[in-house]
């Protein structure tokens, strides 16, 4: 075939771009392609890789972590944020379901998602007795119960429910579990250490592959694992020291010698980086004068290059600030402090660009060298991957169920059931517990038989707790006695009645519940640990005028002595969470008695600090005392 030159041109032409189309196919095929966002590729490849990629500004985002009140999705895209929290209370809505939770994070999320390099951000919450923000979940008993059960195995499964629950609300990090060892009650935390006794505490780090997933065999030590959309990521808390603080004020000094903080403090965190967790807390309190956030000796030294912990480092709320004394009052110095200490994100509550803006300058005046800026961002993005959260970055509504769910609730029931510690049963040898489920008539009083707010205590719903029935969805003690007993059995209920009230109603027995009032952190901290009116008045009405039952609602042992010969049975119940049930369970005799004290119960303030191998130890009930008693059959 002729063609003219024209035509010839034409086609050299249509060759051409042709041939340009081609190539730029093939480098837009090229360019596609990006080794961090292949799921195929090593972890360490994939962060070599986006790294490389990284600018500073990009770098020092990765380390920032901002309360959900100040995000936004511009706000993500802006600065690069890499993590986001709700703080204690800090909700979406009043009530706000999963869906609405849901849709916030996912919003974040996309913020994330549209920067440069799409590096999703992680979202944390304190979940530390089931998903403990958000209304509908699960509330377990709190840690100074669970201890007394001394089951790792049911830690572990009260982590599993809880993953499933933070989960279903789009979360994929909790900052739990708390790890700390409590040595004086008067501490406002007790509540969150599992015992005085580092072993048990040991032992209840099950709850750690609870919430991540048990890492496969052959795992290094330290690697963090975190099995997929079902788990998440957790982190021990807080580093290190921070139950042993003088006279338990909170976020004080502990004073001990090296030898006494690895053999009580630091043996759990042994456990915790064995079994792979994510990340750690470091303790607003100090070490022989030393503030732990700018402890580089134990949080790097220690942590990271002896225990080869290779998951991040997280500042507590405000940590860096309180750094100094008054806090913030030297911003500059607590950031170059906290992060050459080791610190590799950090929660920044109010002024996370001021942070920003510090630790540029640091790292372009080479004050903080960018090799600590490298070690942190690669930490961050080793849980990134490991968790998946790349391939999964959105939530869906596929867990949705799971919060509150049945399953869970029953878990909680038996949690309550085993936490339980009988300190005194009966007078003269003859035993009031259990109790028949039929009598004619039987007296349940006191502040906290009928308040779930009390039952859950602080760090539920609100940062402190708050006393009534309205804060979520559970079971008052006072109504699972009711759905306990006979039909036939009244159960009259008076909150505070009087001796002439009691005396005058010929009541078979009483139930008394009283206890304290919830708190949380330093607002608990005491220095008397009496129960607070009309808890009080409340055992003497009615213990001198009929058998009693007095069921203590407490966060730690507390100030019964003065009352114990007029109570004839006497229950520690902590702090037992939305699944009252479980009380009446073992009150009525459907179970046993079986726990022990995980904790010294003093018989005044004025022996404490006082655990269990002191030279001066002369407690009302010893560590590791409890009453047992056997199912009732036929009741």
């Amino acid at each position: 075939m002729k063609v003219g030159k024209m035509g010839g041109r034409l086609i050299s032409l249509m060759g051409c771009a042709v041939l340009l189309c081609l190539w730029s196919a093939a480098v837009a095929e090229g360019a596609a392609y990006l080794k961090y966002k292949d799921p195929k590729q090593p972890i360490s490849a994939r962060i070599k890789d986006l790294m490389s990629r990284m600018t500073l500004e990009e770098k020092i985002g990765q380390m920032t972590q901002i309360e959900r009140k100040l995000a936004s999705s511009d706000i993500m895209k802006k600065y690069f944020v890499g993590s986001v929290l709700s703080g204690g209370g800090s909700v979406p809505a009043p009530m706000a379901s999963a869906e609405t939770w849901i849709n916030m994070v996912n919003e974040f999320q996309k913020g994330s998602l549209s920067t440069r390099l799409g590096i999703p951000m992680i979202y944390g919450i304190d979940a530390v007795h089931g998903h403990n923000n958000v209304y509908n979940a699960t509330i377990f008993p709190h840690n100074v119960g669970l201890g007394v059960t001394r089951d790792p195995q049911l830690l572990k499964r009260i982590g599993a429910a809880t993953a499933l629950e933070v989960r279903a609300t789009g979360i994929p990090y909790t900052f739990a579990p708390c790890i700390a060892v409590c040595r004086d009650p008067r501490w406002g935390r007790c509540y969150e250490s599992y015992s005085e006794d580092h072993r048990i505490v040991q032992a209840m780090t099950e709850i750690i592959p609870g919430l991540q997933g048990d890492a496969p065999a052959g795992t290094p030590k330290g690697v963090p694992f975190v099995a997929g959309k079902t788990k998440v990521a957790a982190c021990a808390k807080h580093f290190v020291g921070d139950g042993g603080t003088v006279k338990g004020i909170d976020e004080n000094n502990t004073v001990i010698d090296y030898k006494g903080l690895l053999s009580i403090h630091m043996p759990a965190y042994f456990d915790a980086v064995r079994k792979g967790v994510a990340t750690v807390m470091v303790s607003y309190s100090s070490w022989n004068g030393k503030r732990m956030h700018a402890n580089h000796d134990l949080v790097t030294g220690f942590l990271k290059d002896k225990l080869k912990f290779r998951g991040f480092v997280i500042s507590d709320w405000q940590g860096i600030d309180r750094i100094t004394d008054p806090p913030h009052s030297n911003y500059v110095y607590s950031v170059q402090a906290g992060v050459l200490a080791g610190i590799d994100m950090v929660m920044l509550p109010e002024n996370f660009t001021e942070f920003i803006d510090d630790l540029t300058s640091l790292v372009k005046k080479n004050v903080i060298p960018m090799s600590r800026i490298d070690d942190a961002v690669k930490r961050i993005l080793r849980v990134k991957f490991t968790m998946g959260l790349f391939e999964n970055p959105l939530a869906d509504l596929s867990l949705v169920n799971q919060l509150g769910s049945q399953e869970h609730r029953e878990l909680a029931r038996e949690a309550v059931r085993k936490s339980l510690v009988l300190l005194k049963n009966g007078i003269d040898n003859q035993p009031l517990l259990p109790l028949p489920k039929k009598s004619p008539k039987i007296l349940v009083a006191g502040s906290h038989a009928n308040n779930l707010g009390y039952q859950c205590g602080g760090w539920t719903i609100e940062w402190q707790g708050h006393g009534g029935n309205d804060l979520t969805v559970g079971t008052t003690i006072l109504t699972a006695i009711k759905n306990t007993v006979d039909p036939s059995t009244q159960v009259i209920y008076n909150e505070n009645p009087d001796a002439n009230f009691v005396k005058s109603n010929s009541f078979s027995h009483a139930i008394v519940v009283v206890g304290e009032t919830p708190y949380a952190e330093g607002a608990g901290d005491s220095l008397n640990l009496t129960i607070p009116e009309p808890g009080p008045s409340t055992i003497k009405n009615v213990c001198g005028s009929v058998k009693c039952v007095v069921v203590i609602i407490s966060g730690r042992p507390v100030v019964v002595e003065p009352y114990l010969s007029s109570i004839s049975a006497l229950v520690a119940a902590w702090l037992p969470g939305t699944e009252g049930q479980g009380v009446a369970d073992v009150l009525f005799g459907d179970y046993g008695f079986t726990g022990k004290l995980a904790r010294t119960w003093f018989k005044s303030v004025d022996q404490l600090p006082m655990n269990v191998g002191d030279p001066h130890y002369d407690p009302l009930f010893p560590f590791g005392f409890g009453l047992t008693t056997k199912p009732k059959k036929g009741n």
